[in-house]
């Protein structure tokens, strides 16, 4: 067992994590718990690193969910909750630092149904809180756990309910037993009959409900001195999905299989079908791939097609991942994951399958960047070697991105937010050996427009022996929704559909350079007019439909009205009562739309609106107005028009 506070936590292994006390990377491990094996993934909290979140989600079948027992449900609780919803992940809740002051259970427990809007079900009740915490009790067992003080979590003894809390145990299970019968017939019978009802027959309707999102149920503890550990690694294997437990998963089939659903079911024997959800450059293993395999049975020397690319890779070997350390296997079956060593194409949500049973899997979505910092390097010995580790940060981790400035030619590196531009630079001078400079954080805007307009392009060449003819006539929209570009062809002759996703798709790529400061444009609709053309070569026929398409789409730019638009964050602000006038006076210099403040735990709840460049150094700003004392979480909302007076300041 080790102790995050102390820097010595297996999972926490990165030497940045043990100096924050903080998870930055997702790490995987194994552990056997009751003749069982988990495959177990730690993920951060922090909204910076989110992305670890999400792919992290989309190949677990199950999650536990860890909350502060004196603040109960953060902001970034909530984000990481919709990622959950978005994936169908049962889920467990796990009520944390009950022995911190002002640790809360049943005020933990408000904030989980108000927040979340879900039915939380308390299998567990406190025995003690702050220093006096002492062991929980079971509410489906009816037995308490008490832990040795001495051991730290490590001995724990089982024993009756004590006295005092025989009653707010009985209310406990009452309610328990009130919620579970509600979805199950036989067990409101013997409830109305006041007969008694044995713990498989809970654990049985628990867990069916739990599978079925219907339930979320709550446990408590202090994982500082892992108690609360044991009985949670049990509620995992009673109430938490086996990869048995879940339908097979759908893809889509590829090749002369193109289109068709196709399944991939926890079968040994079934061709084999993995997810690449993570990469990572090791010192000493090389270029490894972290993978969940679906169905079959991987084995090294077997080649797998990736559908993405439609190349065949090759297996080198296969590890089971305990952290940072390996161990080498000579298989990985439906259920597991590990990492592959050998792989040249596969990238993060590539789907790994034999050719026998071509099938693409859904794909993970990656944030977008919303924070920007000039980067160079410290002598012209460097500039290669930054440029190629800066591609492998990429590859690992692509919720971070690398472009270059439109004006001044240098190299940007994208993030999504302070901290996370700091770990990629702390990674690049310490891990990898690279001396840069950097410049400010800037934020990523974003463009849009204001007006409708048209525009038209021709293309009129010989090329050759052929001449090459192309007019293509486009009208653009804004679009409220403020999303990806839109693309409608309302063309109305027959338009072979070659040349309109040849259209379509040199139009998108347009779409990530606007015309005012060269950000990305949202919330576009791009309705195709009129395209024709002249020539005998296909290809020369699509190059100049899209020569035409790219002037079309520019002049309707230059014809329209553009603006830019900027990151929202929703901001949560946790203050002492005597520090709020401070911190709202400074929310309101950032130009923040509170819309409310309440108050909870002893602390002033400040929820409120704000644009991320105001929210520079805010942490450092807090500090000061409050002694050290308050403290704040942040999570993107949505992209909005700057206000004019802003826009003006930023396009100087």
């Amino acid at each position: 067992m080790g102790e995050v506070h102390e820097g010595n936590t297996i999972m926490d292994w990165m030497e940045q994590e043990q100096e924050r006390g903080i998870t930055i990377t997702s790490a995987a491990t194994t552990c056997f718990w009751k003749d069982h094996r988990i495959n177990i993934i730690d993920t951060p909290g922090h909204v910076d690193f989110t992305i670890e979140v999400e792919r992290s989600l989309r190949v677990l079948d199950g999650a536990i969910v860890v909350f502060d027992g004196v603040s109960g449900v953060e902001a970034q609780s909530e984000t990481v909750w919709r990622q959950a919803n978005k994936y169908h992940i049962p889920r467990i809740c796990f009520i944390n630092k009950m022995d911190r002051i002002g640790a809360d259970f049943a005020k933990s427990v408000s904030s989980i149904s108000h927040k979340l809007k879900i039915t939380p079900v308390c299998l567990q009740l406190p025995i003690g809180s702050e220093e006096n915490f002492k062991g929980v009790i079971d509410l489906v067992e009816e037995k308490a756990f008490i832990w040795d003080q001495d051991k730290l979590g490590e001995k724990y003894s089982t024993v009756p309910i004590p006295e005092e809390y025989k009653r707010p145990a009985r209310k406990g299970r009452e309610k328990m037993i009130e919620q579970i019968a509600e979805l199950d017939d036989e067990i409101m019978q013997k409830y109305l009959a006041e007969e008694s009802i044995s713990t498989d027959e809970i654990k049985k309707v628990l867990r069916q409900a739990t599978l079925n999102l219907k339930m979320t149920l709550v446990f408590c503890g202090s994982a500082f001195k892992n108690k609360g550990v044991q009985q949670i690694i049990s509620a995992v294997l009673d109430y938490l999905p086996g990869p048995l437990d879940l339908p097979p998963i759908e893809g889509q089939g590829q090749g002369k299989k193109q289109g068709k659903k196709m399944l991939c079911p926890t079968d040994f024997e079934h061709p084999v079908c993995g997810f690449a959800f993570k990469l990572m450059e090791d010192t000493f293993a090389g270029h490894l791939t972290y993978i969940r395999v679906y169905s079959g049975c991987l084995k090294p020397g077997v080649p797998l097609l990736n559908t993405r690319e439609a190349k065949k890779e090759r297996i080198q070997k296969l590890l089971k991942i305990h952290s940072k350390s390996r161990e080498e296997v000579p298989f990985l079956k439906a259920g597991d994951i590990g990492a592959v060593l050998g792989l040249k194409w596969t990238k993060t949500g590539d789907t790994l399958c034999t050719t026998a049973y071509p099938v693409s899997l859904e794909s993970i979505s990656f944030p977008e960047p919303v924070i920007s910092m000039v980067i160079e390097p410290k002598s012209s010995v460097d500039q290669k070697k930054m440029m190629k580790v800066l591609q492998t940060i990429q590859r690992e981790d692509p919720s971070c991105f690398i472009s270059s400035d439109p004006e001044t030619g240098q190299a940007l590196l994208m993030g999504m937010g302070e901290l996370h531009l700091e770990v990629l630079i702390h990674r690049l001078v310490k891990d990898h050996k690279v001396q840069v400079n950097t410049g400010p954080p800037k934020v990523s805007y974003r463009e849009t427009i204001l007006t409708s307009a048209e525009g038209k392009g021709i293309f009129d060449k010989k090329i050759g022996e052929q001449k090459q003819f192309a007019h293509v006539l486009l009208k653009i929209e804004p679009d409220k929704n403020l999303k990806a570009l839109i693309f409608d062809n309302q063309v109305q002759e027959t338009l072979p559909t070659e040349f309109i996703s040849a259209i379509k798709e040199v139009i998108e790529g347009s779409s990530y350079a606007g015309l005012l400061m060269g950000y990305r444009l949202l919330g576009i609709k791009v309705c195709l007019l009129k395209a024709e053309y002249q020539g005998e070569n296909e290809e020369g026929i699509k190059a100049a439909l899209k020569t035409a398409a790219v002037q079309a789409f520019r002049k309707a730019l230059t014809n329209s009205k553009s603006w830019l638009l900027e990151p929202i964050f929703n901001l949560e602000v946790l203050t002492p009562d005597e520090f709020l006038g401070d911190v709202m006076s400074d929310l309101n210099t950032r130009r923040a739309k509170v819309e409310e403040v309440f108050l909870e735990n002893h602390l002033q709840v400040i929820k409120a609106q704000v644009p991320l460049a105001p929210l520079f150094g805010y942490a450092t700003e807090l500090r000061s107005l409050s002694q050290g004392r308050a403290s704040f979480s942040m999570e993107m909302r949505e992209y909005a028009p700057v206000p004019e007076k802003i826009s003006k300041q930023v396009l100087v």
